[in-house]
């Protein structure tokens, strides 16, 4: 009976709680007084209206650093730490690192009698900050997601998104039995499919140094092992760049799109490559806003055959009324 009860009392003093946050941040949105904007004063740390000018809060602390710069080269030198923390690389950027510049931390030169020393202790510090099998596999795997990653010109956190999936990959012995490079493909492959970044498993093949039926294998066995939450892809994630690299004009993208969408409504797209679809759409919208594009160049962009685009296209005309006539079309 007591622990009824006092599990009662701690969920309402909880629920008081919340409700007294949320109410605090309500509170910080807009004034109390008037009913205007308030901000935050850093120079001052107070939390003011900037209409009628009530303080709301004041005190605030200053998570910044202490001392002030006025130029790039004031700023490297009182700066006293290192890069951010990032999982692209094998210890996560904290191990110690001994420049090979023969200067110490004042810029003077180290002493003749002293570099010998400060060679071997370099020497010694690279070798220990790969120390066993698994961190050995981090550094080879990191540096191929990188290459990769700047092959096909994917943005940072992206590539932070692509290590943290290896790592849990290695942390859950998936990569036993598997290629290095087919695991990291298929990381850089979910990291794009979780962003929502069109890039199909072709040009993902096409930089790294497996098949795509490998990397394919791979992606379906981590995706399922580490309960990955990804979307199917739609058409309507090619379309921007697809048009954007056969140069084509807005109208012709909105075209597009609005084809699409109705496929999308008759069911058209289940079951078929969303590229193929994709690339079916730009070409029925080329042919109605008369712009010259061929199917060969239209199927090379979209990493699909010709056959592909022929036949999905077949089916939009069949199924929508696009004004389009087959037999044109086919000579």
């Amino acid at each position: 009976m007591f622990s009824k009860r006092k599990v009662y009392f701690i969920s309402n003093w909880k629920e008081v709680k919340s409700e007294s946050e949320e109410n605090i941040n309500s509170e910080n949105e807009i004034c109390i007084e008037c009913g205007k904007n308030i901000f935050f004063d850093e120079n001052r740390g107070l939390i003011v209206c900037e209409e009628c000018g009530l303080v709301h809060s004041e005190n605030h602390i200053d998570s910044g650093p202490e001392w002030r710069a006025f130029d790039a080269d004031q700023k490297k030198k009182r700066t006293r730490t290192g890069a951010p923390m990032t999982y692209m690389i094998h210890d996560k950027g904290l191990s110690t690192m001994i420049d090979w510049k023969n200067r110490d931390i004042f810029g003077k030169e180290i002493p003749a009698k002293l570099r010998g020393q400060i060679y071997r202790l370099r020497k010694w510090q690279s070798r220990i900050r790969v120390s066993d099998a698994t961190e050995r596999n981090l550094t080879f795997a990191l540096s191929e997601l990188d290459r990769m990653a700047s092959n096909l010109d994917l943005q940072k956190n992206l590539r932070e998104c692509s290590a943290k999936i290896y790592r849990d990959a290695v942390e859950a012995h998936l990569i036993r039995g598997r290629s290095i490079e087919g695991v990291a493909a298929a990381s850089l492959y979910a990291a794009c499919r979780m962003y929502k970044v069109p890039r199909t498993l072709n040009e993902i093949a096409e930089v790294a140094r497996v098949d795509k039926k490998e990397i394919g294998r791979s992606f379906r066995f981590i995706s399922y092992e580490l309960s990955l939450e990804l979307n199917p892809t739609r058409p309507m994630d090619y379309l921007t760049r697809f048009i954007s690299e056969l140069e084509l004009p807005t109208k012709c993208q909105k075209t597009a799109k609005m084809i699409i969408r109705m496929a999308e409504v008759r069911g058209l797209t289940s079951g078929r490559g969303p590229t193929g679809v994709c690339a079916a759409a730009i070409y029925a919208s080329c042919i109605l806003t008369n712009e010259r594009r061929t199917q060969r160049k239209i199927a090379r962009i979209s990493c699909v055959t010709e056959v592909t685009v022929r036949n999905r296209f077949s089916e939009l005309v069949e199924n929508l009324n696009l004004g389009i006539s087959l037999k044109k079309n086919h000579k």
